[in-house]
């Protein structure tokens, strides 16, 4: 399945959502701040973030904003939670935003579908090209003649 990043300062909902998502069969990475959570994306890329808008230090948005500068990185889908109402003018940053308490179920709904839309895109398969020509390589005959 795929590997979601979850993001938050309260231990309990780290815990209820890596509950969740780990039941569905996801496997889960954890991080308690954004610079934490930067830091763990970089090194794993994750298929999809949840992450809370109210932490100390780099915030959700904060993250969203730093993601946004790494190409490898901002493609991937983000889900922001937060008990405060979104700002507006950041809307584009996230894919989903959802009002605490969340819904769990219209939570794995929503990531199930963020999933499946990125894993099926055509612009997010890896092309692998062609190995360089190797020095040692035999040459055509024509440069034999």
């Amino acid at each position: 399945m795929a590997l979601i990043l979850l993001v938050d300062d309260d231990d309990e909902s780290l815990w209820m959502l890596q509950l969740v998502f780990e039941r569905s069969g996801h496997r889960v990475l954890l991080a308690d701040s954004g610079e934490a959570a930067l830091a763990v994306a970089g090194r794993h890329l994750p298929d999809l973030i949840i992450t809370d808008w109210n932490m100390p230090g780099m915030d959700g948005i904060g993250l969203c904003e730093r993601l946004k500068f790494y190409p490898t990185l901002a493609q991937i889908p983000v889900v922001m939670t937060s008990g405060d109402s979104p700002p507006k003018d950041k809307s584009s940053l996230w894919n989903v935003f959802f009002s605490k308490p969340v819904d769990m179920r219209a939570l794995e709904s929503a990531v199930d579908s963020l999933l499946a839309r990125r894993l099926c895109r055509s612009e997010n398969r890896v092309n692998v090209p062609a190995p360089a020509p190797s020095r040692w390589a035999p040459m055509p005959s024509k440069y034999w003649a």
